[in-house]
């Protein structure tokens, strides 16, 4: 079996667990719970909250106070745990419609613990990021990046869009850099096999949504320069540097200046590609010998250690 193949082997569940909870579950983007085809009403927006919260548990249980802190943070109302009872009874009455079959949320002597619900869309995408990594370990490029807009596809919003409550507001910021980080990692990728001229545009879009992130800028630095615009990828880094001395007093991190002074002496690799190999090659199978600007398939590396996509 492939490397690809064994990641999304030992990451599915057996299809009898999958079946066992007939409903199903998705933050990536607002709330939503699905009874086969039709959308279950959740309740109000903090009975959304308290069933999110629920559901990042993945199963454990989670304290009366816990519970509260995530929802309403440091200063609950005072009546708080008449809420907490009136939106957990909510919770289970949205249940209802799965009959015995769907999920059950029950008090246990540490808290309360939601069984036979998860969020599967978080799922599928860590099933789909895992077999990406795995691809690009065994120098499947291409595929990689494909496993990566299939996750990518996965989202309808920001997590848990339209949610305020603490734990989710930390957990969307969380996943906002994750997303980002498997972003930067598929365009790396994908400069890797030849296509930096397809990514310019995106790559500028990225970095003027995010002026301060470093590595967004090596990426857009590589792909100017493997288009011909070498100048352009010079001023690309002046603009950060400024940038970052002006908003943080500090000059740009060890990765970036690498980048920059192998840009001044004209480093003949920054021009080599990556050959794409087939969705069933593995990481040991063997590679073609180096030749004027192509390199070997090999596992990406940065000062501060191998790249990982999530």
């Amino acid at each position: 079996m492939s490397a690809v193949g064994m990641a999304m082997g030992m990451s599915e569940a057996p299809e009898g667990m999958r079946s066992m909870c007939s409903m199903r579950f998705e933050l990536l983007g607002p709330l939503r719970a699905l009874h086969g085809s039709e959308e279950v009403p959740l309740g109000p927006p903090k009975q959304r909250a308290v069933l999110a919260v629920l559901l990042l548990q993945e199963g454990r249980p989670i304290s009366y106070e816990g519970l509260v802190e995530a929802v309403w943070g440091d200063e609950p109302p005072a009546h708080v745990r008449n809420l907490v009872q009136k939106y957990v009874s909510g919770v289970r009455r949205a249940f209802a419609c799965a009959g015995e079959a769907g999920p059950a949320l029950t008090w246990t002597g540490s808290g309360y613990r939601l069984s036979g619900g998860v969020a599967d869309d978080l799922r599928e995408r860590r099933r789909l990021v895992d077999a990406a990594l795995a691809a690009r370990d065994a120098g499947q490029l291409r595929h990689a990046g494909e496993l990566i807009d299939r996750a990518e596809a996965l989202w309808r919003g920001e997590f848990a869009e339209g949610l305020n409550a603490p734990h989710l507001t930390a957990e969307r910021l969380r996943w906002r850099e994750k997303r980002l980080t498997v972003l930067e990692a598929k365009i790396a990728g994908e400069i890797e096999l030849g296509r930096s001229f397809e990514y310019v545009h995106e790559l500028i879009r990225l970095v003027a949504a995010h002026p301060l992130r470093e590595r967004l800028v090596e990426l857009l630095m590589n792909a100017l320069y493997r288009t011909g615009r070498s100048s352009d990828a010079l001023i690309a880094f002046e603009a950060a540097r400024h940038r970052i001395a002006d908003t943080m007093g500090a000059d740009p991190g060890p990765a970036l200046r690498s980048l920059h002074e192998r840009m001044l002496r004209q480093d003949p690799e920054l021009l080599a590609t990556r050959a794409a190999a087939t969705p069933t090659a593995t990481a040991t199978a063997p590679t073609a010998p180096h030749h004027g600007r192509v390199e070997q398939p090999r596992v990406r590396r940065t000062p501060n250690g191998p790249q990982r996509l999530d």
